[in-house]
């Protein structure tokens, strides 16, 4: 099973963008999805996730902030990231969970700055 994330970068203060993560390989159904994030020196935390039947789950800190959506079809979760602030900046790591299994991508580094 491989994770593919893509989609960070360098974006200043109040800007935006869009992570995505797409599942390949085999594996069973699956159910949640969702992003996590690592700042330096800090623990990897919850940003977002979303269960396959499209129920959804955020951080407070970036509520309204930021959008997970997920295509089935495509085995594929979105982040949109709005309104960025410098403590967004963080390697965001994707998850895909099966009823037995958590995957994780390789993380796609974030950073936003002036």
């Amino acid at each position: 099973v491989q994770l593919q994330a893509c989609g960070g970068g360098l974006v200043q203060p109040g800007g935006s963008l869009r992570l995505s993560c797409t599942v390949s390989g085999s594996f069973f159904i699956i159910d949640r999805m969702g992003w996590y994030r690592q700042a330096p020196g800090k623990q990897r935390d919850l940003v977002a996730t979303i269960t396959r039947g499209l129920a959804t789950n955020y951080a407070d800190s970036v509520k309204s902030r930021f959008t997970i959506s997920r295509d089935n079809a495509k085995n594929t979760v979105y982040l949109q990231m709005n309104s960025l602030k410098f403590e967004d900046t963080a390697v965001y790591y994707c998850l895909a969970g099966t009823r037995y299994n958590d995957y994780w991508g390789q993380g796609t580094l974030v950073t936003v700055s002036s």
